[in-house]
């Protein structure tokens, strides 16, 4: 658009930033470890919260009050970065890739917004007719509130897997062996040398070189925020229909 190449149509298409991004070998690392870290803590927190979300919503688990303090309080106070990689140190994740796992296994905000779908969605009838015909709390659990809550297992999945798709804190400060990085730490490195490029060596023949260099490191930037978001934008449409329906948990009781 500076160059004056674009109009109502574009005059030319230009491939280039895709193809020195797709040609670094380290995104396709990057890619390997974040679909990893996505896959398999996605499938731990499903795993944690959902069970526990409905240990939560049963009225006669007494201590549930309780815990649910304990949850909560974690959301307005934590150790600290410090204490935290200390932690993390003592307990042998630093370098390791169950660090994007095991930390975040629960997210108490999507913990609540489960065991309030259980609460409103699940009537108790159901779940006295389920006992009249001899099942266990872990049977009525496994064959009927699971199949029934298809709306909040798809929100909570896609809040899960973004979380664990944008994750960049974790690989920045936790992570130092390049191998185990995750795309978005490759991709920062990415735009980091070429805003060195286009800052240094390509501007320094002058305002025409400077401009040609910015343009095609603008290129390989707004290729970089594509190639970021497009796995997640693919999925997104078959999660649509449950996402639209269980967007509203939580919101009213009924």
């Amino acid at each position: 658009m500076a160059t004056g190449g674009v109009s109502l149509w574009p005059r030319r298409i230009s491939w280039f930033g895709y193809e020195q991004i797709l040609a670094d070998a380290r995104i396709w690392t990057g890619y390997r470890n974040t679909l990893l870290y996505a896959s398999v803590g996605t499938a731990l927190n499903l795993a944690v919260t959902l069970p526990a979300a409905y240990a939560l919503s049963r009225r006669e688990f007494a201590p549930r009050k309780v815990l649910m303090f304990f949850f909560a309080f974690t959301m307005f106070f934590n150790g600290g970065l410090i204490p935290t990689y200390l932690l993390y140190r003592d307990l042998n994740l630093l370098d390791n890739w169950l660090v994007f796992v095991l930390p975040p296994a629960v997210n108490v905000y999507n913990l609540i917004i489960t065991r309030a779908f259980f609460e409103n969605s699940l009537p108790d009838e159901l779940f006295e007719a389920a006992t009249l015909d001899g099942a266990s709390y872990l049977q009525f659990f496994v064959r009927m509130a699971l199949p029934l809550s298809l709306a909040v297992i798809s929100v909570i999945g896609l809040y899960y897997l973004v979380q664990h798709w944008n994750d960049f804190f974790t690989g920045l400060v936790f992570v130092r062996d390049y191998q185990k990085q995750p795309l978005q730490i490759v991709l920062r490195d990415i735009l980091i040398s070429n805003q060195a490029f286009s800052g240094g060596a390509g501007g320094s023949g002058g305002s025409g070189g400077g401009s040609y260099a910015q343009q095609y490191a603008d290129q390989i930037k707004y290729g970089v925020i594509v190639v970021s978001t497009l796995p997640v934008i693919v999925l997104y449409p078959f999660l649509q229909r449950y996402f639209e329906k269980g967007i509203m948990i939580g919101s009213v009781k009924g």
